[in-house]
């Protein structure tokens, strides 16, 4: 792999940052990232955030090979959380998925594009075809712009997704051909 952890990420606000793999002793500064989210953001996410469990479970099957999860932290703090994830087989053993969160103070500073540029980067190391983002545009409109910048193509989904409440929602996959 051409990327080397831990890297210094320098944002467009000039803080500096560490960006590295998560590891099992990670899970008490993951679990207060998490709970340090606006609820929006946690009842949107892609996991189940209010139960500790998910992180233990997350260090507990740690596998590179199935996920990469890399935290942004300042100083021992976890300000963001992003997992390109690998599939095992089938017609879409070579497409990658990318997800990411960022605490709310953090964004807009160039933390994001960071994050999934060195997505790009393994995901081309790994010899995959395509990265893949699924996102409610109504709520995420700034990962949208993020991706777009970075090439990624969205195809608008009627109805696909589902909100906390049970309500059909409209959502977007970005695509990035590698």
């Amino acid at each position: 792999m051409s990327i080397r952890f831990p890297q210094e990420a320098h944002l467009r606000d000039e803080r500096r940052l560490i960006i590295r793999p998560f590891a099992e002793a990670d899970v008490d500064a993951v679990w207060e990232f998490f709970n340090r989210l606006p609820l929006p953001v946690r009842r949107n996410a892609w996991e189940d955030f209010e139960h500790r469990e998910t992180v233990e479970k997350w260090a507990k099957e740690l596998d590179y090979d199935k996920a990469v999860p890399l935290l942004a932290l300042d100083g021992d703090k976890v300000v963001g959380e992003a997992r390109l994830l690998y599939r095992d087989g089938g017609p879409l053993r070579l497409v990658g998925w990318v997800q990411w969160l960022l605490d709310p103070e953090y964004r807009g500073a160039g933390l994001g594009t960071l994050l999934v540029n060195d997505f790009i980067t393994m995901a081309r190391d790994s010899g995959l075809h395509h990265l893949t983002c699924m996102l409610f545009p109504d709520i995420e409109e700034a990962a949208v712009v993020t991706l777009t910048n970075l090439g990624f193509e969205g195809h608008a989904i009627a109805g696909y997704g589902v909100d906390p409440d049970g309500n059909r929602k409209d959502m977007v996959k970005m695509v990035l051909e590698l």
